[in-house]
């Protein structure tokens, strides 16, 4: 079958042909942002799940409704060796720039910018080429207290949305890398300008660890935010992210393939991009059969190995991989910490510290006291390929 006309998209946070079996998340978003921006009462959101299934995506979808209902929005990925001080300065600069062009929003918007410079001063954050020809607000963004500070910034920008009849939509993308001191301010911040129903809305991504270091960071956080799991789809779902783009090329599967195909990938939106892909490559002729899958999976396994686990994988040290593959040996987890120190014959509290640095590296999370799970799905298979088992 013709390559260029494979509908998959396999790749981090590529929108797929079909973003099938999120209607709630999508139809949630749609009404907060519609209520936000009309003085109305809505939570913001932060998506929780494991790697591969489609939390980017689905902020990149929720960005663009955003921008479609008069948002305007500032993305970021956080990164684990950046503070959210630099992350938040040139993406708001931008806003209140965009902002200043409305009339009634100039005075507004001025005042932000001098809130805003006076943040960046405090937290020595690096302006270079986009550094503010304001002077400082003095008793504005300038405490040192990061969630004084982002309050009271948060604040000025809603307050100068707010003029211009337009709103800021805040995403942001691997939430558990901000420290908790963060979270905790962005959670503040929020609040704050939800008691001011002005029009900022916050939309995060994370994995699943990220409700519980909410709720740590402040008690109000589980009544301020909604947190939609972002899981395996059902079968119906991934029946539609494979069949329909297949369909809409004029071509067609199997629906023994279509059954090993979901077998295989488990439902998750990665893996089903990735074996979509490639049985469409591997088929001469359409409709996709399941030998075609079957063939495929090699090149799928191939790819994932190489690319999505690897990457993940070298990012370990070698006594983390040791933690990790001994986790493997367990067969399909979650896992009992206690059966994982035996496994290696140490003591727990002796390899608390590493299964710590795991857990910070976002490779491992623990979904309930005293367990601990990888954040990748089919990790545990992948480590059993590696070590040849």
């Amino acid at each position: 079958m013709d390559p260029i006309r494979n509908p998959f998209a396999p790749g981090a946070g590529s929108q797929p042909p079909e973003l099938a079996g999120r209607d709630d998340i999508i139809n949630d978003a749609f009404v907060a942002l519609q209520r936000i921006l009309i003085g109305k009462h809505a939570k913001s959101q932060i998506l929780l799940g494991l790697r591969g299934t489609g939390k980017t995506v689905l902020l990149n979808k929720i960005e663009s409704m955003a921008e479609d209902a008069g948002y305007l929005t500032s993305f970021i990925e956080a990164p684990e060796d950046k503070s959210l001080a630099e992350l938040l300065y040139p993406k708001i600069h931008q806003v209140l720039r965009k902002l200043s062009l409305f009339e009634d929003a100039k005075e507004k918007a001025y005042s932000a910018m001098r809130a805003l410079r006076s943040f960046a001063s405090v937290f020595k954050v690096q302006m270079g080429d986009l550094s503010l020809s304001v002077d400082p607000e003095a008793g504005s963004a300038d405490s040192g207290n990061l969630e004084y500070d982002l309050t009271d910034l948060f604040l000025a920008v809603g307050a100068a949305a707010k003029s211009a009849g337009k709103g800021w939509a805040l995403l942001i993308d691997e939430v558990q890398y901000l420290d908790e001191d963060e979270l905790s301010a962005i959670i503040v911040a929020m609040h704050r300008v939800n008691q001011k129903e002005l029009p900022v809305v916050f939309f995060g991504a994370g994995l699943p660890q990220i409700a519980a270091l909410s709720g740590d960071a402040k008690s109000y956080a589980e009544r301020l935010f909604n947190y939609p799991p972002v899981g395996a789809l059902s079968k119906q779902g991934a029946q539609q992210a494979i069949q329909k783009p297949i369909i809409d090329e004029g071509e067609n599967i199997d629906d023994d393939a279509l059954e090993l195909l979901i077998e295989k990938t488990e439902g998750y939106p990665y893996f089903l991009q990735e074996w979509g892909y490639q049985a469409w490559n591997t088929a001469h002729s359409s409709p996709i059969s399941g030998n075609d899958v079957e063939s495929a999976s090699g090149a799928c396994l191939k790819r994932l190995d190489d690319g999505f686990f690897k990457v993940r994988f070298d990012r370990l040290t070698p006594k983390e991989r040791e933690y990790v593959i001994a986790m493997a040996e367990l067969g399909k987890g979650p896992y009992r910490s206690a059966d994982v120190a035996d496994r290696l014959q140490e003591p727990m509290n002796k390899l608390g510290p590493r299964r710590a640095t795991i857990i910070s590296k976002g490779m491992i999370y623990s979904p309930e006291y005293g367990d601990i799970a990888f954040t990748v799905p089919m990790f545990e298979e992948y480590l059993l390929r590696v070590i040849g088992k």
